[in-house]
């Protein structure tokens, strides 16, 4: 049976869990206190937003044959499977899950920064196998000294936005990718805002901020009716 027709399971598969995490749990603050005890303990071991976005062990082991070593770790936890990647494999494993087992559609790319000194950075890429209505999670470890991962804009044209935003705020480069021009901020800021070390309130004096009017030069304020100084040019009076 191929590949792809394995993701489409019956309500009598059983979900994939990783027995080391077996004995985790998800706990809600909105747990309604008077709920049956049944319905306590369902909240407490899954997700409630979560869809069944498993994958069915065949997937699992299709991955592993193909790209052994390659694959890290794989984590089943709340309804959802994630498979760290070996950074330097990870263009072949999306493409892999492309072309043999269905999964078409990037839903987004993320970063997280763990702010540890070995492999601070994190990439993840959820994707979607449209037809049989299932997810994955794929993660990549990235190091802060080299924090590059290759690009999957190949596979996916729409990676594109999502990799200059990581870019943008992450400082992640992705080789390959022709187009790193930043999403959000100017394309001479230092700095990627989203990286832990940068101040919650930003850094005074980094980012010039726009003029009063089209023809006047950058001001330190650009609301200046609000303290009560109204430019000639713009005082309708």
């Amino acid at each position: 049976m191929p590949i792809a027709d394995a993701l489409v399971g019956g309500p009598d598969d059983a979900p994939f869990v990783d027995p080391g995490e077996q004995a985790q749990t998800l706990k809600f603050h909105f747990t309604p206190r008077d709920a049956l005890a049944g319905e306590m303990e369902r909240l407490q071991t899954e997700n409630p937003h979560a869809k069944a976005t498993w994958i069915v062990p065949k997937v699992l082991a299709a991955l592993n044959e193909e790209f052994g070593d390659a694959i890290l770790e794989t984590v089943g936890y709340a309804g959802e499977t994630t498979v760290f990647v070996e950074t330097a494999r990870l263009a072949d494993v999306v493409q892999f899950l492309y072309d043999e087992v269905g999964f078409d559609y990037l839903t987004d790319i993320g970063t997280i920064d763990r702010f540890t000194e070995e492999d601070r950075f994190e990439v993840f890429y959820n994707l979607c196998a449209l037809e049989a209505k299932k997810r994955i999670r794929l993660k990549v470890r990235v190091d802060e000294e080299d924090p590059a991962v290759p690009t999957i804009t190949h596979v996916h044209p729409g990676a594109n936005w999502h990799e200059r935003e990581a870019w943008d705020m992450m400082g992640i480069r992705f080789e390959g990718l022709t187009d790193h021009r930043r999403i959000y901020m100017p394309e001479d800021f230092e700095y990627h805002p989203l990286r832990k070390e940068f101040p919650t309130l930003g850094i005074p004096g980094s980012l010039p901020l726009p003029a009063n009017h089209p023809d006047g030069d950058l001001q330190a304020d650009p609301f200046p009716r609000a303290h009560g100084q109204i430019p000639k040019d713009l005082d309708s009076d």
